[in-house]
């Protein structure tokens, strides 16, 4: 007995596309391959999706949706901790399309709300605006470069034509290969959450600060 297609929905589409980009890029997409994953012809896509970047915006819904803002009644420290830990499991979820998610613009009512949600949290501080825009970014710089560096993989990117040999490279950059074993995926965590307590503490002793009359 032939096995039954799902009807073609908006949401299905739309993460069947996400699926698709993790496992194979942003590069490789296009309606033609996602038809063919989907077992329809490309035009049945348009019809719920006029072009790429409307779909890719259905996608960047998804990724918010997932990212989840802790809710209102927890210490604001703790609720930045876990928006900081959702948006790398985000990235780590969706190495395929997490570059083009960590530089859309969240302009659209998804991105501005979920931007304002987070916001809200950093005016929990007490601060006064120029200094929550500066922890804002400077938490937000943490979070996506991480998440990049994660979810794309630093060793999966470019690399010299001629790159130096192990046995050369630990006689010639000793320091570099002693620390060599730390950046590895086994470490990936634990870095993760030193570089952001570090940052989150100094958040909270600026607020402290700010608090003492």
């Amino acid at each position: 007995m032939p096995r039954t297609r799902k009807p073609l929905s908006a949401e299905l589409i739309a993460q069947a596309a996400l699926a698709l980009v993790d496992k194979e890029g942003i590069d490789g997409f296009s309606f033609r391959v996602l038809a063919k994953k989907l077992g329809c012809e490309a035009m049945s896509i348009y019809h719920y999706y006029p072009s790429k970047a409307h779909l890719f915006d259905a996608m960047i819904e998804i990724c918010i949706a997932e990212t989840v803002v802790p809710p209102n009644g927890l210490p604001w420290i703790e609720r930045l901790r876990g928006l900081a830990h959702a948006y790398r499991a985000t990235a780590l979820r969706h190495p395929g399309f997490f570059l083009y998610f960590a530089i859309y613009r969240m302009n659209n009512r998804a991105g501005l709300s979920f931007l304002n949600r987070i916001i809200e949290i950093f005016q929990e501080t007490g601060l006064p605006p120029a200094r929550q825009a500066a922890h804002f970014r400077a938490i937000g710089y943490y979070i996506m470069g991480a998440g990049l560096d994660e979810a794309m993989g630093y060793i999966k990117g470019p690399s010299a034509t001629e790159p130096v040999p192990e046995t050369q490279a630990r006689k010639d950059f000793p320091a570099i290969m002693s620390l060599g074993a730390y950046f590895s995926k086994t470490y990936h965590e634990a870095t993760f959450k030193h570089g952001l307590e570090a940052l989150l503490a100094k958040l909270e002793a600026d607020a402290k600060r700010n608090a003492t009359p």
